[in-house]
This record gives C-alpha cells, sequence and structure tokens, in this order.
C-alpha cells in the first residue's frame, strides 16, 4: 500500500492477521467513522455481500 494514512491500515492489517481473525469477525467489529481502517471493514463486507455504504 502506498499513500496518506497507509500505516492506518497498515495497523488494522496487522493485528486482524495477529490475532487470526475471520472476515465475519472483522465486518462485525467497531469500527469509528470516518477513518481509513473503517475502509479495510468495508472492503471485507463487499467480500462477504455486505457493503453498508456504497
Amino acid at each position: 500500500m502506498i499513500g496518506a494514512n497507509v500505516t492506518e491500515m497498515v495497523a488494522e492489517l496487522v493485528a486482524v492477521i495477529k490475532l487470526e481473525t475471520t472476515g465475519e469477525e472483522l465486518i462485525k467489529t467497531v469500527h469509528p467513522h470516518p477513518t481509513m481502517s473503517e475502509a479495510i471493514m468495508e472492503a471485507a463486507a463487499a467480500a462477504y455481500g455486505e457493503v453498508i455504504h456504497l
């Protein structure tokens, strides 16, 4: 990843990997809005057909 605020998204992904969580669990986790880490949750939701923001 390259860009502004990418460190926030990397931190989100590191936590997901370290906790060995699933996409469904990530989707159900509370994310502050608006944040870049919320984009990771939205991507997971899209993968499961559960997009909440279009």
